[in-house]
């Protein structure tokens, strides 16, 4: 498997990051995909990449809760050092539309300036869309559907958006903690969505998948998100692990 969103670098694991890498690992997690949030989180991402390089991935890019008037100076700051480390895509970026409304203008120029961006280096990039797929799909209609390459994290539609994002461009569906809830309508459209067009993420430490939700998420908890998409869409659990496992590495690239 391949947890491919974790914010496992932040200060929610300071005190025990080796155990939890650890525990990743023990349960069939091969690699940990890294998204960054902003120029207060590089350092912190950074660090965790350099303390075991080969078994993390790292994005780079400019969160859309943290755009506000002056975002443009961070966000060239981070775009200027795409080239320090071995970075395999953009992201996390977006517009998020959930906590705060002020800076959607700077939110959609951000979004704009990091898709060129992805497009110029070819690389992928992660699309956070929280209370805002009007506006997002608004944006990628600008660029070139051949063009655009990336995954939708922490997937909410439904079977509207879904075929909405197909027509787009080449773009994933990251599945996390949310199909697991009691209330949620996810797990009903993940043979919409298929297989073929899953990925795996835990968006740790956010979002825990039951049965540990109201406690801190790891990467260790991927297992149940990934038996949980086995059991409602009839697939056999190592089937749905190669599929996504595979879906990752083609679309970051990864060795």
């Amino acid at each position: 498997m391949i947890d491919t969103h974790s914010h496992i670098y932040l200060s929610e694991f300071d005190t025990d990051r080796t155990d939890v890498i650890s525990r990743s690992k023990n349960v069939g997690v091969d690699r940990i995909i890294l998204p960054n949030i902003d120029l207060e989180s590089y350092p912190q991402l950074i660090s965790t990449y350099k303390s075991d390089p080969d078994y993390f991935t790292i994005l780079n890019g400019l969160h859309p809760t943290s755009v506000n008037t002056g975002f443009r100076g961070e966000l060239n700051s981070l775009l200027e050092m795409i080239n320090d480390h071995e970075f395999k895509g953009i992201g996390e970026i977006g517009i998020d539309l959930y906590w705060d409304k002020t800076y959607i203008n700077e939110q959609k120029e951000a979004f704009k300036i990091q898709i060129d961006f992805a497009i110029q280096h070819n690389l992928p990039f992660v699309i956070h869309a929280r209370d805002s797929f009007s506006e997002i799909f608004t944006v990628l209609k600008e660029f070139s559907r051949g063009k655009l390459n990336g995954v939708f994290h922490s997937f909410t539609g439904g079977l509207e958006e879904i075929q909405k994002i197909n027509k787009l461009g080449n773009f994933y569906f990251g599945i996390n903690g949310v199909v697991t809830f009691k209330n949620s309508n996810l797990r009903n459209v993940l043979k919409d969505i298929g297989l073929s067009r899953l990925l795996l993420e835990t968006d740790a430490p956010y979002l825990t998948p039951v049965p540990y939700r109201g406690k801190r998420n790891e990467s260790s908890y991927l297992y149940y998100i990934c038996r949980h998409i086995s059991e409602h869409t009839g697939d056999d659990l190592q089937k749905v692990d190669e599929i996504t496992t595979r879906n990752a590495i083609d679309l970051f690239n990864l060795q």
